[in-house]
């Protein structure tokens, strides 16, 4: 670092340029290979070149020092010219590996991504159509996250969405709450609506909009639309039974429900039983918001320390089944005011965790407190454990854990004395430890979890329907150095 303003300057636009060198090759990647291109799961697609910047920046947290833009610019400008087929590549890992061998560079890079060099085109991944069944907050969110996934076309591919008419200019007004949201910001890239093919057009991914009020009534087909993954984020079935109706439906293979599921349906929380998903599960269930902030953690906290018994307390933003004033709602104290009060309410969330983690099973109890702030919600953990532990054990384990385990996509960690609640609204991660919050003493521990109750939630669901779908591009390097 220096003291000298013109010299920081100059450093800084250098990286800058290369940043922007970055770019079209990020895309190029992408559009033509499917290629993902990240830094510590980072994501690099669609990024300015700020954002490039941070993601090296970032990068600090594992190695200790920022990522050089010097040394990613030329794996990038190298991995462009290998005509490679679908990966995942992880540009700081495949920068540690190139250091450690100490190899020439195009030789390196045909070694370490061996299996998809010149194999453009040979992709082994077929599309899956995609149907969202209801646009509501969920289901919009899902929308924003496939198109944006939507690279070179295998994979996951968003073909419709269906709804029920709500007036004439219905379709409009589905298109602008798409495009402008007032939690999440506006939608990043263009829309366009053909009202006449009842079809929105967003950043090149064609949506059918499809107006039904039966989920066994609907005809897929006739849309070009076949063997699709139904996601159903309506909430109004929740057992085999109900949501079955949509399996009626010609064109409909499979189905996963946004919400825990009842009876013997299969709960997934992606990163702890995802791999129970199995060609026979025509209906899934991707569990709860809450369920997934909270039972990655629990797992790695019983795998280390056990947990003898817990309580889960969720401070949990308001949710639009709630009412805006006083009025009349079946369920109980949620008639009341959800813009004025603190709402005690019931979740069923502890409980569910036993279904992806049976360990746990009758060792949790919980409850919800519902408060007046549109997204981003709390989790607090109150666990008696079976080992004696300290806040310096425990955090420096969950920091390591949301760094380097397989379980990095889920948890999160932070120490920032300064962070609130909209410090986290757009958060990928399931659950994000607060780390100066923690309290520990000896087998008594209490963890907060911050977890964006939408979004965060939506990227768990996309894991899922990666999982059913097959279609998640093989990650490179293979091995660590």
């Amino acid at each position: 670092m220096t003291a000298n303003p013109e010299l920081a300057y100059q450093s800084w636009a250098k990286r800058e340029a290369m940043a922007e060198a970055m770019i079209p090759l990020i895309g190029q990647l992408y559009r033509e290979n499917n290629v993902l291109t990240s830094v510590y799961g980072r994501s690099l697609i669609n990024q300015s070149v700020v954002d490039i910047l941070k993601a090296h920046r970032w990068a600090r947290q594992i190695d200790d020092v920022e990522l050089p833009i010097e040394d990613t610019l030329p794996l990038l400008q190298g991995l462009a010219k290998l005509d490679l087929g679908a990966a995942s590549i992880d540009l700081a890992k495949l920068s540690r590996n190139f250091k450690a061998q100490n190899a020439e560079l195009d030789s390196f890079l045909r070694t370490e991504l061996a299996e998809v060099v010149n194999q453009r085109g040979n992709d082994s991944r077929s599309s899956t159509d995609v149907v969202l069944y209801g646009f509501g907050r969920i289901g919009r969110l899902l929308a924003r996250i496939l198109i944006e996934h939507a690279g070179g076309g295998n994979g996951l591919r968003l073909r419709a969405i269906v709804v029920r008419k709500g007036s004439e200019q219905d379709l409009v007004k589905r298109a602008s709450l798409l495009r402008r949201d007032s939690v999440h910001g506006p939608f990043d890239g263009t829309i366009t609506v053909d009202q006449e093919n009842n079809t929105i057009l967003a950043n090149g991914t064609l949506i059918q909009v499809i107006y039904a009020d039966n989920p066994a009534a609907v005809n897929y087909t006739a849309y070009g639309i076949e063997n699709a993954l139904v996601v159903d984020n309506t909430g109004r079935w929740r057992d085999a039974e109900g949501l079955s109706q949509h399996l009626q439906s010609r064109g409909v293979a499979r189905v996963l429900l946004t919400a825990p599921g009842k009876g013997d349906l299969k709960n997934i929380v992606h990163g702890i039983n995802h791999q129970s998903i199995s060609a026979s599960d025509k209906i899934i269930t991707a569990a709860s918001c809450t369920t997934n902030a909270i039972t990655p953690v629990l797992k790695v906290i019983n795998d280390k320390f056990g947990i003898a018994h817990g309580h889960v307390e969720t401070v949990h933003s308001f949710t639009n089944d709630q009412n805006l004033t006083d009025n009349f709602h079946k369920g109980d104290r949620r008639g009341r005011s959800a813009a004025l009060n603190m709402v005690l309410t019931e979740t069923g969330a502890a409980k569910a965790v036993a279904k992806a983690l049976p360990e746990l099973l009758g060792k949790l109890t919980g409850n919800s407190i519902r408060v007046p702030t549109p997204d981003v919600s709390m989790a607090i953990l109150n666990l008696n454990l079976e080992q004696e532990t300290s806040k310096e054990e425990i955090n420096g384990y969950l920091r390591d854990i949301s760094l380097h385990s397989e379980l990095h996509r889920q948890i999160d960690y932070i120490d920032s004395p300064e962070v609130v609640s909209t410090d986290f609204v757009g958060s990928r991660r399931a659950g994000i430890v607060d780390g100066l919050a923690t309290i520990s003493n000896g087998k008594n521990l209490v963890l907060y979890v911050w977890y964006d109750n939408e979004f965060g939630y939506s990227c768990q669901v996309v894991r899922v329907m990666e999982e059913m779908a097959g279609v998640h591009p093989k990650p490179f390097p293979r091995t660590e150095s």
